[in-house]
């Protein structure tokens, strides 16, 4: 049996170290015919290595790498001054209120129109650069993956999480015909936000799509911990060396499988844990992301809606009937 521990000198890992390999620096696999070439000297940080490898570059921008980072600067600085602007370009209160400070979309007034600047125009600009430079960066994980025979897994998982922010800044809003419902930038002016569609729409608990994504975020981390767990566990055994693992016996996949027959009567492979754990990521932001396209949309009042089909209690009506929101709108249109 190949002995890791004394081949490579390394006796323990454990939850809080990590041991560091020094060896050749790798230049990577070749790039296809014509492709700019990556640049840089590669050299190693002994930081870097505490979180993964030791070498830093050589990389690799390219058109769409530089347009996506010169977009996202661009919407980084429309917001970060917007928010300086804010407190009178005051540095001391930028900082003390920055949690609390935000770039709102425009007023409802607007609908779909484009307003000044000063009234919502800076968001419709930062919102503009900012997915942008978003849909630029997933072209260019696309492109990267194939450039190197890989499949494009990672994409589809980015394309994901690009689907419930743009119905969040952009679909959502177009449907519902207004700007203002859009989500503002800022750290608690997007959880108010949150907490306000939420109240105005009946509490998005009760939305079945959000049940789903919380399902696949709870999910999603329990199977990551579950794996990272596994690895680190037997990282004593040089886990992480998936080849070597796959073939040789008395392994750390092999002892990683025996645990988890033993605990839940099955083990899972390197494939299927991963399989798992992609879909459970995608599926939370995918589900999320049509629940709250269908508030304000399709359904105006997620509680009366669980009333209604027989999920949601019925509470005594105390002091007045409940009303559906939606209704009361309808009755105040001209």
């Amino acid at each position: 049996m190949f002995d890791y521990r004394t081949t490579f000198g390394v006796e323990y890992q454990n939850l809080f170290n990590r041991t560091q390999i020094e060896g050749k620096l790798d230049k990577g696999a070749p790039l296809e015919w014509g492709m700019e070439n990556r640049r840089g000297k590669p050299s190693t940080s002994f930081l870097f290595g505490l979180i993964g490898s030791q070498q830093v570059g050589p990389y690799y921008l390219g058109a769409t790498g530089l347009a996506s980072l010169i977009c996202g600067l661009i919407a980084f600085e429309i917001i970060g001054l917007n928010l300086f602007a804010s407190v009178g370009w005051d540095p001391v209160q930028f900082i003390r209120q920055l949690p609390w400070l935000g770039l709102q979309p425009p007023a409802p007034a607007w609908g779909l129109h484009i307003p000044p600047l000063a009234q919502g125009g800076w968001w419709l600009m930062a919102g503009f650069f900012l997915t942008t430079s978003i849909l630029l960066w997933w072209v260019r994980v696309y492109r990267r993956a194939r450039a190197l025979g890989m499949g494009t897994h990672v994409a589809w998982a980015f394309a994901s999480a690009i689907w419930l922010y743009l119905v969040d800044g952009f679909l959502r809003p177009l449907l519902m015909g207004s700007w203002s419902e859009g989500v503002p930038f800022g750290i608690f002016p997007h959880l108010d936000w949150t907490a306000s569609l939420s109240i105005r729409y009946g509490n998005l608990y009760y939305d079945p799509f959000h049940m789903l994504s919380i399902v696949f975020l709870y999910g999603s981390t329990l199977l990551f911990a579950m794996h990272g767990g596994t690895i680190l566990a037997t990282s004593r055994y040089w886990a992480e060396r998936e080849i070597e693992q796959a073939t040789d016996p008395g392994t750390a996949a092999e002892r990683g499988g025996i645990f988890w027959r033993w605990v839940m009567g099955f083990n899972a492979t390197f494939e299927s844990i991963h399989r798992w754990a992609v879909w459970f990521a995608i599926l939370c932001t995918l589900t999320g992301g049509i629940g709250i396209l269908l508030t304000g949309t399709v359904v105006d009042n997620w509680y009366l809606w669980g009333v209604k089909h027989g999920f949601a209690p019925e509470y005594p009506r105390v002091y007045a009937p409940i009303t559906d929101p939606g209704l009361l709108r309808a009755a105040v249109q001209p």
